[in-house]
């Protein structure tokens, strides 16, 4: 009776080792994280994948049972086969920021129907008929604090005549843009060059921005301040100046945070002062969000929900008062 006892015993701990075994060797239990950004085509999507990079790196470090996978698509038919791809790999968590919103929504909701938590960052999708956290920047909450500040700057300076560039005919553009005019509009005495609430779409784009203020030089004999609520187009706009050699300009603002920027306002650069933040850091908010969820410190309800969860990470005016806890030397935007 003991030799039987002894034996099943020994078959009891032979299985328990074989599960055990199978767990740690398949990686069927492993956390695997995917990440799904653009490639560079412009300053601040270069930093979206350089912040991933940066993230992941991080992580690594810290949670050797998390695996993560991060791909870099030039566009989003790309972007929809890289997807397919994590999921094949086996994703449990998927943190994408979307080339495009149509093309990345079907595929997007196919995963969260099959239980994979997904996370989209800055750009939602147009399907909100589903489960997913939608980590946002503010956008309305950028354009009403670069309005507040100029607004104010230029009234102390007694400064009144102004010109704007927004970016895209896009849903988050207009969102900044009518809240920078809501504030500039409080004062009377400040002149919108362009007249009412007019503006020039300068496409988030350095190019853009320097052929436009080129044309608002050779139109307007005094312009005071520019908005152009973009650090890319600020760094066309501050061209176009220098090389009109422009001394009336005494104000140029754009946006988002880049490190460029930032290291003018460190220099107290006299045109460059401040930016409104809306950082590509946030992708690594994004990812940061999928890790607590997966370590049970957020709650992945969501997955569950008949609409997105939205996460807003508010806006900050930057300026020689706070640029210092903003500024990262090894960021690529």
């Amino acid at each position: 009776m003991k030799k039987i006892a002894i034996g099943l015993l020994t078959v009891l701990l032979a299985g328990t080792l074989a599960v055990t075994g199978c767990t740690k060797s398949d990686g069927a239990s492993a956390i695997k994280i995917g990440v799904a950004v653009p490639t560079a085509d412009h300053g601040w999507t270069g930093g979206i994948g350089w912040w991933a990079d940066y993230k992941v790196g991080e992580l690594k470090k810290q949670h050797s049972n998390i695996q993560f996978n991060v791909v870099h698509s030039a566009n989003a038919t790309q972007q929809v086969t890289d997807v397919e791809n994590l999921a094949a790999w086996g994703m449990n968590y998927l943190v994408i920021l979307p080339h495009e919103s149509a093309p990345l929504t079907q595929p997007v909701k196919e995963l969260a129907a099959k239980g994979i938590r997904c996370i989209v960052v800055d750009r939602g999708l147009e399907d909100t008929n589903f489960g997913y956290v939608n980590l946002a920047g503010d956008n309305p909450g950028m354009g009403r604090m670069s309005g507040q500040w100029l607004r104010d700057t230029m009234v102390d300076e007694h400064l009144t005549n102004y010109v704007v560039m927004g970016g895209m005919p896009v849903v988050i553009d207009g969102e900044r843009m009518n809240a920078f005019f809501d504030e500039m509009n409080h004062e009377a005495s400040l002149v919108n060059l362009q007249g009412g609430n007019r503006y020039e779409f300068a496409n988030w784009s350095t190019q853009d921005g320097l052929r436009i203020m080129e044309t608002f030089l050779q139109q307007y004999p005094r312009i005071d301040a520019v908005f152009c609520q973009d650090d890319d187009v600020l760094t066309g706009v501050l061209q176009a100046i220098k090389e009109a050699n422009r001394a009336d300009v005494k104000i140029a603002l754009g946006g988002a945070g880049s490190k460029a920027v930032y290291e003018m306002i460190m220099h107290h650069d006299p045109l460059v002062r401040a930016s409104a933040t809306y950082h590509p850091s946030m992708i690594a908010d994004g990812i940061q969000y999928a890790v607590d969820v997966a370590l049970g410190k957020k709650s992945d309800d969501f997955v569950k929900a008949s609409s997105p969860v939205t996460v807003v990470i508010p806006s900050e005016m930057v300026t020689i008062d706070n640029v210092a806890q903003h500024y990262n030397p090894n960021s690529s935007f």
